[in-house]
């Protein structure tokens, strides 16, 4: 896993995590701090930081496996995506009626993306 995937996943599940994991895995991940500076920054040592990331990151991982909300985001956002492009085709036509519709489809799955 990717660290793209790992910060969604933290961004799903963040809420579930005790703080010091949270703030260990956002000077991490979105800080890109290095682990002697979030040791420095925590008054711990390199290796505890390590475990706590590991540990975190695992967690992070079964709350996706037993959840899913982050699989299940992605493929509704992948869906939204292709809808909005077969309106897009579909606007192009001739037809007034097909042409209205498609704007009424491209509406309602933009609205899905937001």
């Amino acid at each position: 896993m990717d660290a793209f995937e790992l910060v969604l996943l933290f961004d799903t599940y963040g809420g579930m995590l005790t703080d010091k994991q949270r703030d260990c895995f956002d000077m991490r991940h979105n800080q890109d701090l290095s682990l002697g500076e979030i040791a420095d920054a925590l008054g711990v040592s390199r290796q505890a930081v390590c475990d706590n990331l590991t540990r975190t990151e695992a967690l992070l991982r079964r709350m996706e496996e037993n959840i899913g909300c982050v699989k299940r985001d992605m493929k509704y956002r992948a869906a939204a995506q292709e809808i909005l492009e077969a309106a897009t085709v579909l606007d192009a036509s001739s037809d007034p009626a097909v042409a209205a519709l498609a704007k009424r489809i491209y509406t309602a799955a933009q609205s899905m993306k937001e």
